[in-house]
């Protein structure tokens, strides 16, 4: 028998609850190979699971979790053996399929990556779907002619996951960051970082006539999208480009094709779901060497699997700083 923290759904009501409940390993759905997890983490999409499942939930009872690491306890495949140590991020795991609140899991092989060298499987999970989304939105950025010197990179949406990790990466690499926050509060905590300057929110927030401004930013890691995402492909230098990675802002995007035609702007769309393996395996190597691990520590929350319920609906809210890094067997 082994925890995990399961979401059960009243089909009276339609809603739901979590907690932590001891199952068996015939519980745990089909797969080539089985995980016993050390580490899990917490994601905006994880608090979409962990409460009314936001529509990516298909069925329950329900084990969330979209990332997970650990050490392989038994495979059905030749890539992994009893002791290798994995990692696990996207495929809709923790949404379609169980994920990773849990001390065990048991999912394809095609979903795992082998961890890479200099990193444990605790700071893997400090990284998580949000670092990992971050390094493949900095690699994109290299992939487009940035590099250090060019001029200020902007990342809005700073503070949180992808923000926090995507500013220490960058000013690992020797990037000014610029970074955006609607809580000045985090100052401190994004100067640690590595952030150069502090941009409040309400500078790019505003909705703006003019199709292009004055050119300011060589790149940006956005988070937010919506009337910010617009504004800012205005402000980018020529031949600059975007990495769009999350929509906290809105899902649409009142922008004109301006910064696209006379700046020869890109805007580069970020998935970190369906990534193929060889992209996955360099994303993660580049996190090794790439993301400073003093730096990592200081994103990091712990959390075991009874505080995820709370810890879900604050990260909701966006009341969730830096990385939370949930202890599957504290």
């Amino acid at each position: 028998m082994f925890n995990a923290l399961v979401v059960e759904k009243d089909e009276a009501s339609g809603e739901t609850a979590a907690s932590v409940r001891q199952l068996a390993p015939e519980d745990l759905p089909e797969g080539e190979v089985t995980v016993a997890v050390e580490y899990s983490t917490l994601n905006y999409k994880d608090g979409l699971c962990l409460g009314s499942g936001g529509g990516l939930v298909r069925r329950y009872p329900h084990v969330p979790g979209i990332d997970f690491a650990g050490t392989v306890e038994a495979s059905d495949d030749d890539r992994y053996a009893p002791g290798d140590k994995v990692v696990l991020t996207g495929w809709r795991v923790g949404e379609a399929y169980w994920g990773g609140y849990a001390q065990k899991a048991r999912v394809k092989a095609d979903w795992l990556v082998p961890l890479p060298d200099g990193l444990d499987t605790r700071s893997a999970m400090a990284v998580g779907t949000a670092g990992f989304t971050a390094m493949l939105a900095v690699m994109a950025l290299e992939d487009h002619g940035l590099v250090p010197g060019k001029g200020p990179v902007l990342v809005t949406g700073a503070a949180g996951g992808v923000g926090s990790v995507a500013t220490a990466i960058l000013a690992h690499l020797g990037y000014e960051v610029a970074a955006v926050t609607g809580r000045p509060e985090q100052e401190g905590y994004l100067r640690e970082l590595g952030a150069a300057r502090i941009v409040a929110r309400e500078e790019l927030a505003e909705t703006v006539k003019r199709p292009l401004e004055s050119e300011t930013w060589a790149g940006c890691v956005d988070a937010v999208g919506g009337a910010m995402l617009a504004r800012v492909l205005g402000q980018m230098i020529y031949g600059g480009s975007v990495a769009a990675v999350g929509l906290a802002g809105g899902a649409q995007l009142p922008a004109t094709v301006i910064p696209f035609l006379l700046r020869g702007v890109n805007l580069l769309g970020i998935d970190s779901v369906m990534q193929p393996f060889d992209n996955r395996l360099r994303a993660w190597r580049r996190v090794a060497r790439d993301l400073p691990m003093d730096r990592l520590k200081a994103m990091i929350r712990p959390a075991v699997l009874g505080d995820l319920p709370a810890l879900g609906a604050d990260i909701l809210k966006g009341q969730v700083k830096g990385r939370v890094v949930v202890d599957v067997n504290g």
